[in-house]
């Protein structure tokens, strides 16, 4: 009983001494006010995305004819791609690579920029059997929303990280 509650004690203190701790909430500064989300295509699923995650961390986002001055998030191009890695003795490729890649920036109301213009490229393998295209076919489609979820979460992080920075500053 003493050893288990000492090897307890003994983790704990480890991991609280590895530096490691949550991250924390999204944090969007106030004086960035209403956001506008701009993309190239006008039907684009990250767009749409990034509205949605921005209204749950309390921001207010207005559509694309709000009048008023706004900050802009701005998608400049998204590009998807699939790469083949690996071929069978017939030449067929069997493994791929679904590569995803996203310029964005983020401007607040006076025009002045609070993201610099960056780009975020996110990559996953697949295996695609040549006898089974259906299965594949399905599997890429995961794959490629998989990449869209966590494209958005990416773009809040370097939103996140460059507006903490920036508070930090100033103080």
């Amino acid at each position: 009983m003493i050893r288990t509650c000492l090897l307890a004690f003994l983790l704990a203190l480890g991991l609280a001494g590895c530096g490691f701790h949550l991250r924390e909430a999204l944090q969007i500064p106030a004086d960035l006010g209403v956001v506008r989300v701009t993309a190239s295509d006008p039907y684009s699923a990250l767009a749409r995305s990034l509205e949605r995650s921005l209204d749950r961390a309390g921001v207010e986002v207005v559509g694309s004819g709000a009048p008023g001055r706004t900050a802009v998030l701005a998608i400049r191009s998204e590009r998807w791609a699939s790469i083949p890695l690996s071929i069978d003795q017939f030449g067929r490729a069997q493994e791929y690579t679904l590569r995803y890649a996203v310029v964005f920036a983020l401007t607040d109301a006076n025009g002045d920029e609070v993201v610099p213009q960056q780009a975020v490229e996110l990559s996953r393998d697949y295996i695609s059997l040549p006898t089974n295209q259906t299965g594949t076919e399905s599997e890429a489609e995961l794959l490629a929303r998989e990449l869209q979820r966590e494209m958005t979460a990416s773009i809040l992080r370097r939103i996140d990280a460059a507006t903490r920075e920036r508070r930090q500053a100033a103080q």
